[in-house]
């Protein structure tokens, strides 16, 4: 009887050993597609952009919305990226990126959600990388090709903003094909359903009416 108790505890520990350890992201992978001269250009040229990521405000009413919807965010990213600093760095990088790229901010969080659950290191068995798990083939045809920058918080948001707004225009605008072109599942709906479930769940947010 005692060695069938020590037995399951011993089966038990292994398991919260297990579930304790790095888990592979759920994300699928860009496939590499040949690009057009002009469109290979322009891509790496929004990636190489070293002008300072300031946002600008052109009206008081501006600042005090993004600073409502800081706030909000950072809320409920909480749970996820506890060091204050950091989520409102992280926050602040998202907001540039995703209006720089003409990208809703809170469909980028729903997919970064499903992609990596907001996980810096991210790995998938694909090989994509960091919370906006890229694939490394972009940092070679668009970028500096050092794949090991992909963990870099601001070089993830840019290429994944910038490759996602790529497939919205290849799409001619249909999210729902781009996304899946972004998973590498073009076509098929688990994907799109899974980033549109997070984006209209956890993410939807209305900003407070003018005054």
């Amino acid at each position: 009887m005692r060695d069938g108790r020590r037995a399951l505890l011993m089966v038990s520990l292994a398991a919260v050993a297990w579930l304790a350890l790095p888990r592979p992201s759920r994300a699928g992978d860009q496939r590499y597609e040949p690009l057009a001269d002009a469109v290979r250009t322009a891509l790496a040229a929004q990636i190489a952009d070293a002008r300072p990521p300031v946002r600008s405000f052109d009206e008081a009413q501006e600042r005090v919305a993004f600073a409502h919807w800081l706030a909000e965010m950072s809320a409920r990213l909480r749970g996820r990226k506890a060091d204050d600093r950091t989520r409102v760095e992280f926050l602040r990088t998202l907001d540039y990126e995703c209006i720089r790229a003409g990208l809703d901010r809170q469909m980028v969080l729903a997919l970064i959600q499903v992609e990596s659950n907001f996980r810096r290191y991210a790995i998938s068995s694909a090989g994509a990388r960091g919370y906006m798990q890229v694939m490394p083939f972009w940092t070679r045809v668009i970028g500096d090709g050092n794949p090991r920058r992909l963990f870099e918080m601001r070089t993830n948001l840019r290429y994944g903003c910038v490759i996602l707004r790529h497939y919205i225009d290849l799409e001619r605008g249909d999210l729902f094909l781009a996304l899946g072109r972004y998973n590498g599942s073009r076509g098929r709906a688990e994907y799109p359903n899974a980033v549109y479930a997070a984006w209209n769940g956890r993410w939807r947010y209305e900003p407070a009416p003018r005054a």
